[in-house]
Protein backbone atom coordinates (compact mmCIF):
# COMPACT_ATOMS: atom_id res chain seq x y z
CA UNK A 1 0.00 0.00 0.00
CA UNK A 2 1.07 3.61 -0.93
CA UNK A 3 0.16 6.69 0.99
CA UNK A 4 1.04 10.32 0.54
CA UNK A 5 0.07 12.80 3.11
CA UNK A 6 0.84 16.32 3.63
CA UNK A 7 1.62 18.08 6.88
CA UNK A 8 1.76 21.43 8.56
CA UNK A 9 4.78 21.49 11.21
CA UNK A 10 3.57 22.87 14.49
CA UNK A 11 6.34 25.40 14.22
CA UNK A 12 -19.95 20.54 0.54
CA UNK A 13 -22.25 19.98 2.93
CA UNK A 14 -25.04 17.87 3.40
CA UNK A 15 -28.29 19.72 4.86
CA UNK A 16 -29.03 19.14 8.46
CA UNK A 17 -31.83 16.43 8.84
CA UNK A 18 -34.35 16.05 11.93
CA UNK A 19 -34.96 12.73 12.07
CA UNK A 20 -34.72 10.05 14.65
CA UNK A 21 -30.96 8.15 15.11
CA UNK A 22 -30.72 4.32 14.42
CA UNK A 23 -29.30 3.37 17.93
CA UNK A 24 -26.14 1.05 18.16
CA UNK A 25 -28.48 -1.48 19.14
CA UNK A 26 -30.44 -1.47 15.91
CA UNK A 27 -29.57 -4.69 13.40
CA UNK A 28 -29.83 -5.29 10.25
CA UNK A 29 -30.90 -9.07 9.01
CA UNK A 30 -30.91 -10.64 6.14
CA UNK A 31 -28.89 -8.56 3.91
CA UNK A 32 -31.37 -5.39 4.62
CA UNK A 33 -29.97 -1.89 3.51
CA UNK A 34 -29.94 1.26 5.63
CA UNK A 35 -33.47 3.17 5.37
CA UNK A 36 -32.40 6.92 5.41
CA UNK A 37 -36.31 7.40 5.93
CA UNK A 38 -35.17 6.01 9.70
CA UNK A 39 -32.45 8.95 9.88
CA UNK A 40 -28.64 8.08 9.70
CA UNK A 41 -27.28 4.93 10.89
CA UNK A 42 -24.98 5.09 14.53
CA UNK A 43 -21.21 4.42 13.15
CA UNK A 44 -21.17 1.46 15.27
CA UNK A 45 -24.08 -0.28 12.91
CA UNK A 46 -21.65 -0.14 10.06
CA UNK A 47 -20.04 -3.33 10.09
CA UNK A 48 -22.96 -5.22 11.25
CA UNK A 49 -24.77 -4.14 8.40
CA UNK A 50 -22.05 -4.76 6.19
CA UNK A 51 -21.32 -8.52 7.99
CA UNK A 52 -25.29 -9.33 7.44
CA UNK A 53 -25.08 -8.09 3.58
CA UNK A 54 -22.46 -10.49 2.37
CA UNK A 55 -22.90 -13.09 5.33
CA UNK A 56 -19.71 -12.49 6.98
CA UNK A 57 -19.31 -14.80 9.56
CA UNK A 58 -18.97 -12.53 13.23
CA UNK A 59 -16.63 -15.41 14.86
CA UNK A 60 -13.09 -15.93 13.23
CA UNK A 61 -13.58 -19.85 14.16
CA UNK A 62 -16.55 -19.47 11.50
CA UNK A 63 -14.43 -17.64 8.63
CA UNK A 64 -13.82 -20.80 6.47
CA UNK A 65 -17.46 -21.67 6.12
CA UNK A 66 -18.89 -18.53 5.81
CA UNK A 67 -17.00 -18.21 3.06
CA UNK A 68 -17.52 -21.86 1.24
CA UNK A 69 -21.53 -20.50 1.53
CA UNK A 70 -20.58 -17.51 -0.34
CA UNK A 71 -19.41 -19.29 -3.22
CA UNK A 72 -23.11 -20.86 -3.98
CA UNK A 73 -23.75 -17.00 -4.89
CA UNK A 74 -21.83 -17.15 -7.76
CA UNK A 75 -25.00 -18.06 -10.51
CA UNK A 76 -26.47 -14.47 -9.17
CA UNK A 77 -23.98 -12.36 -10.97
CA UNK A 78 -24.62 -10.29 -13.72
CA UNK A 79 -23.12 -11.58 -16.95
CA UNK A 80 -22.95 -7.97 -18.27
CA UNK A 81 -23.46 -4.48 -17.25
CA UNK A 82 -26.78 -3.82 -19.43
CA UNK A 83 -28.43 -6.43 -17.35
CA UNK A 84 -28.22 -4.46 -14.16
CA UNK A 85 -30.92 -1.74 -13.43
CA UNK A 86 -29.34 1.83 -14.03
CA UNK A 87 -29.18 3.97 -10.66
CA UNK A 88 -28.85 7.46 -9.55
CA UNK A 89 -26.99 9.19 -7.22
CA UNK A 90 -29.80 9.72 -4.62
CA UNK A 91 -30.24 6.21 -4.45
CA UNK A 92 -26.99 5.12 -3.18
CA UNK A 93 -27.14 8.38 -0.33
CA UNK A 94 -26.80 7.70 2.82
CA UNK A 95 -25.83 9.41 6.39
CA UNK A 96 -23.90 7.95 9.60
CA UNK A 97 -23.86 9.54 12.76
CA UNK A 98 -20.76 9.45 15.20
CA UNK A 99 -22.06 11.09 18.16
CA UNK A 100 -18.85 12.00 20.19
CA UNK A 101 -20.58 15.32 21.71
CA UNK A 102 -23.98 13.26 23.00
CA UNK A 103 -22.68 9.73 23.48
CA UNK A 104 -19.39 10.49 25.59
CA UNK A 105 -18.48 7.12 26.03
CA UNK A 106 -17.31 6.72 22.15
CA UNK A 107 -14.81 9.16 22.55
CA UNK A 108 -12.11 7.23 24.01
CA UNK A 109 -11.92 4.92 20.92
CA UNK A 110 -11.20 8.62 19.11
CA UNK A 111 -8.93 10.56 21.29
CA UNK A 112 -5.59 11.19 21.01
CA UNK A 113 -2.73 12.39 23.41
CA UNK A 114 -3.49 16.14 22.36
CA UNK A 115 -7.46 15.83 23.19
CA UNK A 116 -8.51 16.26 19.67
CA UNK A 117 -10.01 13.43 17.35
CA UNK A 118 -7.65 10.74 15.90
CA UNK A 119 -7.55 11.46 11.98
CA UNK A 120 -6.76 7.57 11.83
CA UNK A 121 -9.67 6.10 12.94
CA UNK A 122 -11.84 8.79 10.48
CA UNK A 123 -10.01 7.08 7.87
CA UNK A 124 -11.39 3.50 8.67
CA UNK A 125 -14.90 5.08 9.30
CA UNK A 126 -14.58 6.42 6.00
CA UNK A 127 -13.59 3.09 4.56
CA UNK A 128 -16.38 1.18 6.04
CA UNK A 129 -18.38 3.74 4.65
CA UNK A 130 -17.72 3.57 1.10
CA UNK A 131 -18.43 0.32 0.79
CA UNK A 132 -21.82 -0.05 2.52
CA UNK A 133 -22.62 2.92 -0.03
CA UNK A 134 -21.69 1.19 -2.96
CA UNK A 135 -23.69 -2.04 -1.60
CA UNK A 136 -26.36 0.55 -1.23
CA UNK A 137 -25.57 1.31 -5.23
CA UNK A 138 -25.67 -2.25 -6.06
CA UNK A 139 -28.69 -3.46 -4.26
CA UNK A 140 -30.78 -6.25 -5.44
CA UNK A 141 -33.57 -8.65 -4.51
CA UNK A 142 -31.73 -11.26 -3.07
CA UNK A 143 -30.49 -12.16 0.85
CA UNK A 144 -26.87 -11.88 0.46
CA UNK A 145 -25.15 -10.03 -2.27
CA UNK A 146 -22.43 -12.15 -4.60
CA UNK A 147 -20.43 -8.88 -4.80
CA UNK A 148 -17.54 -8.42 -2.97
CA UNK A 149 -16.83 -4.82 -2.82
CA UNK A 150 -13.04 -3.59 -1.49
CA UNK A 151 -11.06 -0.01 -1.74
CA UNK A 152 -8.86 0.18 -4.79
CA UNK A 153 -7.63 3.71 -3.43
CA UNK A 154 -8.24 6.71 -1.94
CA UNK A 155 -7.74 9.44 -4.82
CA UNK A 156 -8.10 12.67 -2.50
CA UNK A 157 -8.97 13.84 1.05
CA UNK A 158 -9.03 17.58 1.58
CA UNK A 159 -9.36 19.15 5.16
CA UNK A 160 -11.18 22.61 5.82
CA UNK A 161 -9.71 22.01 9.68
CA UNK A 162 -6.44 20.73 11.06
CA UNK A 163 -8.03 19.44 14.38
CA UNK A 164 -11.65 18.01 14.73
CA UNK A 165 -13.47 18.26 18.16
CA UNK A 166 -14.10 15.30 20.46
CA UNK A 167 -17.47 16.49 22.14
CA UNK A 168 -19.30 17.39 19.36
CA UNK A 169 -20.81 15.16 16.92
CA UNK A 170 -20.25 14.12 13.59
CA UNK A 171 -22.03 13.73 10.58
CA UNK A 172 -20.72 11.26 7.27
CA UNK A 173 -22.49 11.80 4.26
CA UNK A 174 -21.92 10.24 0.93
CA UNK A 175 -22.83 8.46 -2.35
CA UNK A 176 -22.13 7.14 -5.45
CA UNK A 177 -20.77 10.09 -7.98
CA UNK A 178 -19.42 7.89 -10.91
CA UNK A 179 -19.32 3.84 -12.27
CA UNK A 180 -17.44 2.34 -15.01
CA UNK A 181 -17.66 -1.06 -15.84
CA UNK A 182 -16.43 -2.96 -12.22
CA UNK A 183 -15.61 0.10 -10.20
CA UNK A 184 -17.48 2.46 -8.39
CA UNK A 185 -16.37 6.32 -7.26
CA UNK A 186 -17.53 7.41 -4.18
CA UNK A 187 -18.28 11.22 -2.51
CA UNK A 188 -17.80 11.66 0.90
CA UNK A 189 -18.06 14.78 3.12
CA UNK A 190 -17.37 14.90 7.01
CA UNK A 191 -19.45 17.35 9.44
CA UNK A 192 -19.31 18.61 12.79
CA UNK A 193 -22.18 20.19 15.12
CA UNK A 194 -21.77 23.44 16.08
CA UNK A 195 -24.10 25.18 18.05
CA UNK A 196 -27.22 24.30 15.92
CA UNK A 197 -25.01 24.25 12.40
CA UNK A 198 -23.01 21.12 10.74
CA UNK A 199 -20.02 22.91 9.46
CA UNK A 200 -17.69 20.60 6.96
CA UNK A 201 -14.54 19.24 8.06
CA UNK A 202 -13.38 17.44 4.95
CA UNK A 203 -14.10 16.04 1.42
CA UNK A 204 -12.99 12.87 0.55
CA UNK A 205 -12.81 10.98 -2.86
CA UNK A 206 -12.99 6.59 -2.66
CA UNK A 207 -12.36 4.39 -5.60
CA UNK A 208 -13.85 0.98 -4.91
CA UNK A 209 -13.76 -2.35 -6.75
CA UNK A 210 -16.73 -5.12 -7.29
CA UNK A 211 -15.50 -8.78 -7.26
CA UNK A 212 -17.04 -12.08 -7.12
CA UNK A 213 -18.16 -13.67 -4.14
CA UNK A 214 -14.53 -15.29 -3.83
CA UNK A 215 -12.93 -12.00 -4.48
CA UNK A 216 -10.94 -13.20 -7.76
CA UNK A 217 -12.14 -11.96 -10.34
CA UNK A 218 -13.91 -8.78 -11.78
CA UNK A 219 -18.05 -7.96 -11.61
CA UNK A 220 -20.33 -5.71 -12.90
CA UNK A 221 -21.77 -2.99 -11.46
CA UNK A 222 -25.17 -0.78 -11.89
CA UNK A 223 -24.81 1.89 -14.65
CA UNK A 224 -24.94 5.19 -13.07
CA UNK A 225 -27.42 7.82 -14.42
CA UNK A 226 -26.68 11.30 -13.61
CA UNK A 227 -29.73 13.53 -13.42
CA UNK A 228 -29.31 17.04 -13.89
CA UNK A 229 -26.03 19.62 -14.67
CA UNK A 230 -24.64 19.46 -10.82
CA UNK A 231 -24.84 15.37 -11.48
CA UNK A 232 -23.75 15.95 -14.69
CA UNK A 233 -20.72 17.71 -13.57
CA UNK A 234 -19.67 15.30 -10.67
CA UNK A 235 -20.11 12.19 -13.32
CA UNK A 236 -17.53 13.97 -15.38
CA UNK A 237 -15.00 15.04 -12.98
CA UNK A 238 -15.47 11.36 -11.78
CA UNK A 239 -14.07 10.41 -15.60
CA UNK A 240 -11.06 12.62 -15.60
CA UNK A 241 -10.25 11.67 -12.00
CA UNK A 242 -9.82 8.34 -13.92
CA UNK A 243 -8.33 9.39 -17.23
CA UNK A 244 -6.03 11.18 -14.75
CA UNK A 245 -5.34 8.22 -12.88
CA UNK A 246 -4.15 6.16 -16.35
CA UNK A 247 -2.17 9.12 -17.01
CA UNK A 248 0.20 8.76 -14.06
CA UNK A 249 -0.06 5.40 -13.86
CA UNK A 250 1.52 5.48 -17.09
CA UNK A 251 4.00 8.20 -16.52
CA UNK A 252 5.07 5.97 -13.65
CA UNK A 253 9.03 5.69 -13.53
CA UNK A 254 8.39 2.17 -13.06
CA UNK A 255 7.59 2.21 -16.53
CA UNK A 256 8.85 5.39 -18.10
CA UNK A 257 12.35 6.50 -17.56
CA UNK A 258 13.06 10.10 -16.03
CA UNK A 259 12.67 13.42 -18.22
CA UNK A 260 15.58 15.71 -19.27
CA UNK A 261 14.23 17.87 -16.68
CA UNK A 262 14.03 15.05 -14.28
CA UNK A 263 17.55 13.95 -14.80
CA UNK A 264 18.74 17.43 -14.34
CA UNK A 265 17.08 18.10 -11.29
CA UNK A 266 18.74 15.24 -9.50
CA UNK A 267 22.17 15.70 -10.75
CA UNK A 268 22.17 19.41 -9.42
CA UNK A 269 20.99 17.65 -6.46
CA UNK A 270 23.74 15.48 -6.53
CA UNK A 271 26.50 18.10 -7.16
CA UNK A 272 25.50 20.09 -4.55
CA UNK A 273 26.58 17.60 -2.19
CA UNK A 274 29.82 16.74 -3.47
CA UNK A 275 32.98 17.69 -1.59
CA UNK A 276 35.00 19.76 -4.48
CA UNK A 277 38.36 19.32 -2.22
CA UNK A 278 38.24 15.55 -3.14
CA UNK A 279 35.22 15.48 -6.36
CA UNK A 280 35.02 11.90 -4.96
CA UNK A 281 31.60 9.69 -4.83
CA UNK A 282 32.66 8.68 -1.70
CA UNK A 283 32.93 11.89 0.15
CA UNK A 284 29.45 14.08 0.63
CA UNK A 285 28.58 17.15 2.30
CA UNK A 286 25.47 18.34 3.41
CA UNK A 287 23.99 21.51 2.05
CA UNK A 288 23.00 24.19 4.92
CA UNK A 289 19.73 23.89 6.05
CA UNK A 290 19.55 20.22 5.19
CA UNK A 291 18.76 16.84 6.33
CA UNK A 292 19.85 13.84 4.63
CA UNK A 293 16.70 11.36 3.15
CA UNK A 294 17.95 8.86 5.17
CA UNK A 295 17.96 10.76 8.23
CA UNK A 296 14.43 11.63 7.57
CA UNK A 297 12.67 8.02 7.34
CA UNK A 298 10.69 5.97 9.85
CA UNK A 299 9.93 2.25 9.91
CA UNK A 300 7.16 -0.12 11.52
CA UNK A 301 6.35 -3.45 11.60
CA UNK A 302 2.71 -4.71 12.09
CA UNK A 303 1.32 -8.42 13.15
CA UNK A 304 -1.92 -8.76 11.21
CA UNK A 305 -4.07 -10.63 13.79
CA UNK A 306 -7.69 -11.72 12.83
CA UNK A 307 -9.02 -9.04 15.21
CA UNK A 308 -8.22 -6.33 12.58
CA UNK A 309 -9.92 -8.41 9.38
CA UNK A 310 -12.57 -7.42 7.48
CA UNK A 311 -15.83 -8.73 5.90
CA UNK A 312 -13.77 -11.05 3.23
CA UNK A 313 -10.77 -12.14 6.05
CA UNK A 314 -8.53 -9.92 4.77
CA UNK A 315 -7.19 -7.68 6.52
CA UNK A 316 -9.43 -4.02 7.27
CA UNK A 317 -8.06 -1.68 4.58
CA UNK A 318 -9.18 0.78 7.22
CA UNK A 319 -6.86 -0.62 9.73
CA UNK A 320 -3.97 -0.84 7.00
CA UNK A 321 -4.40 3.31 5.95
CA UNK A 322 -4.15 4.28 9.80
CA UNK A 323 -1.36 2.37 10.50
CA UNK A 324 0.00 4.03 7.35
CA UNK A 325 -0.85 7.61 8.18
CA UNK A 326 0.04 7.29 12.01
CA UNK A 327 3.26 6.39 10.97
CA UNK A 328 3.74 9.03 8.66
CA UNK A 329 2.90 11.73 11.42
CA UNK A 330 5.29 10.11 13.67
CA UNK A 331 7.95 10.49 11.20
CA UNK A 332 6.71 14.24 10.40
CA UNK A 333 6.83 14.88 14.34
CA UNK A 334 10.26 13.39 14.39
CA UNK A 335 11.45 15.69 11.08
CA UNK A 336 10.01 18.95 12.49
CA UNK A 337 10.46 18.42 15.80
CA UNK A 338 6.80 19.49 16.95
CA UNK A 339 3.61 18.45 16.51
CA UNK A 340 2.36 18.35 12.79
CA UNK A 341 -1.26 18.49 11.45
CA UNK A 342 -2.64 16.65 8.28
CA UNK A 343 -3.72 19.43 5.79
CA UNK A 344 -4.44 16.52 2.49
CA UNK A 345 -4.45 13.13 1.51
CA UNK A 346 -2.55 13.28 -2.14
CA UNK A 347 -3.67 9.07 -2.87
CA UNK A 348 -3.55 5.74 -1.21
CA UNK A 349 -3.00 2.97 -3.56
CA UNK A 350 -3.86 -0.84 -2.38
CA UNK A 351 -1.30 -2.71 -4.56
CA UNK A 352 -2.37 -6.30 -3.23
CA UNK A 353 -5.06 -7.59 -0.40
CA UNK A 354 -2.94 -8.76 2.99
CA UNK A 355 -3.74 -12.01 4.15
CA UNK A 356 -4.02 -12.72 8.32
CA UNK A 357 -1.03 -13.21 10.24
CA UNK A 358 0.90 -11.24 7.64
CA UNK A 359 3.99 -9.39 8.69
CA UNK A 360 3.50 -5.73 7.77
CA UNK A 361 6.50 -4.07 7.30
CA UNK A 362 5.90 -0.12 6.96
CA UNK A 363 8.01 2.54 5.98
CA UNK A 364 7.65 6.37 5.76
CA UNK A 365 9.82 8.99 4.54
CA UNK A 366 9.57 12.80 3.73
CA UNK A 367 9.68 14.08 0.22
CA UNK A 368 10.50 17.69 -0.62
CA UNK A 369 7.57 20.51 0.10
CA UNK A 370 7.05 18.30 3.33
CA UNK A 371 5.27 15.21 1.27
CA UNK A 372 5.02 12.05 3.10
CA UNK A 373 4.89 8.48 1.69
CA UNK A 374 4.19 5.55 3.49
Amino acid sequence: MLLAVRCLSGCPASHLLSRSLMTAGTMYSKGQLPDMNAGPIHVDNVRDTLRAIVGASTNWSDHVQAMEERKSLQSLLAKKQEDLPARKMKDSYIEVSLPLGSQPQLREKYLNVYNNVRFGRILEDLDSLGVLICYTHTKAESDKTPLSIVTALVDKIDLQKHLISPDCDIKFTGHVSWVGKTSMEVKMHMLQLHGDVYSPVLDATFVMVARDPENKRPAYVNPLVPDGPEEENLFQQGESNKMRRVAFSTASLLKMAPTGEERNIVHDLFLNTLDSRTVSFRSRILPPNSIWMEDAKLKGLEICHPQQRNIFNRIFGGFLMRKAYELGWATACSYGGSRPYIVAVDDIMFQKPVEIGSLLFLSAQVDPFFLLKV
